[in-house]
């Protein structure tokens, strides 16, 4: 028996990925690689859109947001799991998890909200050219990344009442890598559909409305295209769109599939469910910098000139 009404542990257990305990040192080693070169990758990338003041324009500054997420979702889990996978650091306290679930959940509503942002720079640049600079102005840009922040915070700072409201009965062992809010609420010896159904349904239908805001962008961006005369025009304002349309998919689906997997998919093994997780913690950190960096001839040039030929930037006597 336990006291209900003080049941809260003072510590969480991390298990890793169950069935894979004897693999975790092997599988530290490409989760290692993809954060330091989403480290790298999105630090070059920050530092390049700082550096260049060519750069300072609505599409990379909201970059440089993306840019900032992405590295706060990864650090939020990664280093954590490296610790379990190398040196068996298991114990999380009860306010590190929470902490830890509230940054994870808080940093994809808002590059949610980021994305969105960068969806409406491209419908205003390409169906309202000539207004661009009166609607994106730097007060704009920075009441877009307030948004993304207030938004999430109001949207995911309820997730922390409800879990702290939870009886535990001394149950502590996460079977996971790090702490996300259903995997902590399903250790409870009490009923915890109010936090099914808030975590489910609440960023659910946030991020689709977000989603369906950027269909709805690119089916106007798509209708003023295809009025445009000159085909090299339509071909030019496309590659504006596509890296943005990248790393849309790259965050979206992975999203949509862990989630509904982890909620739907009981017939998935748990170790193909914790892999998935912590891959969609990598893959958009590690990706939206090389996409960016490959298809956007401005940032390659400006890579370039920073870090390959600094020299150049020296006044010449």
């Amino acid at each position: 028996p336990f006291n209900l009404t003080g049941s809260t542990p003072a510590t969480f257990i991390l298990t890793g990925i169950p069935g894979m305990e004897q693999l975790h040192v092997w599988i530290s080693i490409p989760f290692c690689s993809m954060y330091l070169a989403a480290l790298l990758g999105n630090g070059v990338l920050l530092f390049t859109i700082w550096t260049e003041r060519s750069l300072h324009q609505p599409m990379y500054l909201f970059l440089s947001m993306l840019a900032v997420a992405d590295l706060t979702l990864s650090t939020t889990a990664v280093p954590k799991t490296l610790a379990l996978f190398w040196f068996r650091a298991r114990e999380i306290s009860f306010g590190a998890c929470l902490t830890q679930m509230f940054f994870l959940h808080f940093t994809c509503s808002a590059e949610s909200v980021i994305l969105l942002a960068m969806a409406l720079d491209r419908f205003v640049a390409i169906c309202f050219p000539l207004r661009y600079g009166a609607v994106l102005t730097p007060s704009a840009v920075a009441k877009a990344g307030l948004v993304a922040l207030l938004g999430s915070f109001c949207i995911i700072s309820p997730c922390i009442f409800l879990l702290r409201r939870l009886p535990f009965c001394g149950h502590n062992v996460i079977p996971h890598t790090y702490c996300e809010h259903i995997g902590i609420a399903r250790l409870a010896c009490a009923d915890i559909s109010v936090n099914v159904w808030y975590g489910l349904v609440v960023p659910f239908t946030v991020i689709v409305l977000d989603l369906l805001l950027i269909v709805v962008s690119y089916g106007f961006i798509l209708l003023a295209l295809s009025r445009l005369p000159s085909r090299s025009a339509r071909h030019k304002a496309l590659h504006t769109c596509g890296s943005h349309v990248c790393v849309l998919f790259l965050f979206y689906i992975p999203a949509a599939f862990t989630a509904l997997t982890q909620r739907f998919g009981r017939n998935i093994p748990p170790a193909v469910h914790i892999l998935l997780a912590n891959l969609y913690v990598l893959f958009p950190p590690l990706l939206n910098p090389i996409v960016y960096g490959v298809r956007t001839q401005q940032i390659r040039d400006k890579v370039v000139k920073v870090f390959v030929c600094p020299k150049s930037r020296l006044p010449r006597r």
